[in-house]
């Protein structure tokens, strides 16, 4: 396996929502990994994924429309900067595809680490890097915790009935 750069989450800058849950990591990733999973439960119900484009290599697409309850949508640009299969993937809003730097209403990087938790479940860790103070408290207020706890949970959801 080749070394990956090792992310310390400073709490000035990042958010991390921490779960342990009684599902294999295998099924965890292919939540995260195949396209007509990640829009069963990729936005907090009762908004949905109409669109995604996910493109699982670095500089590969990661983009999708997330849908209101009023139908209004929200288009979201992305890139991928890592993967590590099974175990790993690391996305931002701050480039495009082809790592094209883009414009973004709030530019950060996700950082999602699936490992095994000894007992056959998975330890699941996403962190959202910013690039200032200010991002990471306009995530927080968003609903970072929330929002990205429920998505978790409707994961879990979706893939213990596989």
């Amino acid at each position: 396996m080749t070394d990956r750069p090792v992310h310390t989450p400073d709490p000035k800058l990042d958010l991390v929502l921490e779960r342990t849950v009684d599902v294999p990591p295998d099924l965890v990733w292919r939540g995260y990994t195949e396209p007509e999973l990640l829009k069963q439960w990729f936005a907090p119900r009762p908004w949905a994924i109409t669109e995604l484009d996910i493109d699982l290599r670095p500089g590969g697409a990661f983009n999708f429309v997330m849908r209101s309850p009023e139908g209004k949508d929200y288009p979201n640009v992305g890139c991928v900067l890592d993967v590590v299969p099974k175990t790993r993937l690391v996305f931002t809003e701050a480039l495009g595809p082809g790592f094209r730097p883009r414009a973004a209403d709030l530019p950060f990087t996700a950082i999602v680490d699936i490992t095994p938790d000894g007992n056959g479940g998975t330890r699941y860790t996403a962190t959202a890097i910013h690039r200032d103070d200010a991002g990471r408290k306009q995530h927080e207020e968003m609903g970072f915790h929330q929002g990205w706890g429920m998505t978790f949970d409707q994961l879990v959801e979706l893939v213990k009935g596989m």
